[in-house]
């Protein structure tokens, strides 16, 4: 037996590529943020259960869970869960359009993924306008 069949088989495969070995691209983050904001919503869509509980239990719930909100931590949450729920809808979007085999292209693809990232803060910024010029503060 040779000393290079001395060592166990599976250090001769080769190895599976991962994030360490790829160059980040607007594609990768993309696909990425796509499964992270889909878990925000989830978790978000709970927190949006649990407000309209407290809603139903009466004025001191309420008022507990609209100081909750008000605080600095909450409206960072909130401004959080609109910008997830921004990129999602317009990722979205882009994943119907390439499932009628639109923007399959690689410069295509590439530039559909930032129009998804940029989109999305600036239709967040957007909203956020919207509700904070009507309604003064969130």
């Amino acid at each position: 037996m040779a000393a290079s069949d001395s060592e166990p088989r599976f250090r001769q495969r080769p190895l599976s590529p991962h994030l360490q070995i790829y160059r980040w691209q607007a594609q990768m983050a993309s696909s990425i943020l796509h499964r992270i904001t889909g878990a925000i919503l989830a978790v978000g869509a709970l927190a949006f259960v649990y407000g309209l509980m407290a809603l139903a239990g009466g004025v001191q719930r309420w008022a507990a869970f609209t100081e909750c909100l008000g605080s600095p931590l909450g409206r960072v949450l909130m401004a959080g869960f609109s910008w997830a729920l921004a990129y999602h809808l317009i990722n979205g979007i882009r994943h119907l359009l390439q499932d009628g085999g639109l923007g399959f292209s690689v410069p295509d693809f590439v530039r559909n993924s930032w129009i998804s990232i940029i989109g999305s803060v600036v239709l967040a910024a957007i909203g956020w306008g919207v509700v904070l010029s009507h309604w003064g503060q969130a």
